[in-house]
């Protein structure tokens, strides 16, 4: 495959921080947390009460005519909030009615987790309460993964191929890969790339709260609960919404004079073929990924990698494994000089959304040169079990304040349960 450039000429955001890529921006830039209590739901039976929540979404949609009002209400909520963030980077990349380009060659490729499960929810009460005949006939349609790229392309009018890459809270990073190697193939001029989710529903939060997966102990303190690489870390916090990247090769983006944010240089992908939601604690398969989507990126001096956005969870399992891994990749000297940060701190988790989240983040850090902060970082994990092959969490995670820095290379690393690694690698254009 050729190694054709590909650049980023527009972001659209949906997160709890804020509707659209400014606000949200803007919020993680100073360090403004967006998670607080639970309001979805009656979270009184459930341990864990706080969560990542988009707030005001229906009204930041229709003022800025981002959805069209009769086509939402047979949508279900991860779909609004992809095709939100689809239609504002779409305009973000300076493309109108007007001024599009051959939408034959504009494909859509959306990840995600869990689809629909507000309306499979819905459905299933239906079903119980009322039987099989009162199902909603747009039931399935709603609710299956592939709807939010559907509806993507329809919105826009892209008949390139439209896809969806479901693997966890890997899914959308995925998505950015699978789509970088969709313009390099030659198959797409331009691809409409990323991913959404909306699963903060009682549903979700008790089976990850069964898995003993989130924070409990910040219930009265929502802005604190997540708090990744900290030693009193308990857990990853739940969040929901969007971000999609407009995605085309260099070529076509100069020819159109376009605005580039950054250069998506290079992609990963691994499995490390261990357990069904622990991380392997060796990091083998993280690494490994992280090394492919260097090499892929033709990234040899390592010197040259300014920031990273890590999943960082604010789980013990992810947050010890992956600074392993970058010490590793990097040595300690090295890794230290790196700013990582996680804004899952303020965004929270937004499984399969999660990856294109901080790919945005990514590249407006690299555009604007500022690496955004990790907040809560109060109790830095200094005492380890080196018996276990546990390393000090030590590195530079850029803490509670973001700062200035001219960033040439930027990774973003995205974990998901079922073993799936993926790592996208940016470059200043």
């Amino acid at each position: 495959m050729s190694k054709t450039k590909v650049v980023v000429t527009g972001i659209g955001m949906v997160t709890a921080c804020g509707n659209g890529k400014e606000a949200s921006w803007a919020a993680v830039k100073a360090g403004k947390t967006g998670i607080g209590r639970i309001t979805k739901f009656d979270c009184s039976r459930c341990t864990s009460q706080v969560a990542g929540e988009v707030k005001d979404f229906d009204a930041y949609a229709e003022a800025n005519g981002l959805l069209d009002r009769k086509a939402a209400r047979h949508m279900a909520q991860f779909t609004r909030y992809a095709v939100a963030a689809a239609v504002e980077a779409w305009r973000d990349a300076g493309y109108t009615e007007e001024n599009k380009p051959d939408m034959d060659r504009v494909g859509t490729l959306i990840g995600n987790g869990v689809g629909g499960l507000d309306v499979t929810g819905d459905a299933y009460k239906t079903l119980f309460d009322r039987g099989p005949d009162r199902l909603s006939p747009l039931a399935v349609p709603e609710l299956i993964p592939n709807e939010a790229a559907g509806n993507v392309a329809i919105a826009l009018g892209a008949k390139g191929p439209s896809q969806v890459v479901v693997t966890a809270c890997a899914s959308s990073t995925d998505s950015l890969g699978f789509a970088l190697d969709m313009i390099r193939a030659g198959r797409a001029d331009v691809m409409i790339a990323g991913g959404t989710e909306a699963a903060i529903l009682e549903f979700c939060v008790g089976g990850f709260m069964k898995m003993k997966a989130l924070s409990t102990k910040f219930n009265e303190t929502p802005e604190k609960a997540c708090r990744p690489f900290n030693a009193d870390r308990d857990g990853f916090v739940m969040g929901e919404g969007s971000a999609v990247l407009i995605l085309e090769s260099e070529e076509h983006a100069k020819a159109r004079n376009a605005n580039i944010y950054c250069e998506l240089a290079g992609y990963g992908a691994t499995c490390d073929a261990y357990h069904i939601t622990a991380p392997d604690p060796s990091a083998e398969g993280a690494i490994k990924a992280i090394k492919i989507a260097l090499a892929d990126a033709d990234v040899s001096d390592l010197t040259t990698v300014d920031y990273i956005n890590a999943h960082g969870t604010s789980t013990h399992l992810n947050d010890q494994m992956e600074t392993k891994a970058f010490k590793v990749i990097f040595g300690d000297e090295q890794a230290k000089k790196i700013n990582v940060s996680s804004t899952k701190s303020m965004t929270g988790h937004l499984l399969g959304g999660t990856g294109a989240v901080e790919a945005a983040f990514c590249a407006l850090a690299i555009k604007e040169g500022f690496c955004p902060p990790t907040i809560n970082y109060e109790n830095p994990d200094l005492n380890v079990d080196v018996e276990k092959g546990e390393v000090p969490l030590d590195l530079n995670y850029t803490p509670n304040q973001g700062v200035a820095r001219d960033i040439k290379v930027a990774l973003s690393t995205s974990l998901g349960f079922g073993g799936h690694n993926g790592v996208l690698v940016f470059k200043k254009a």
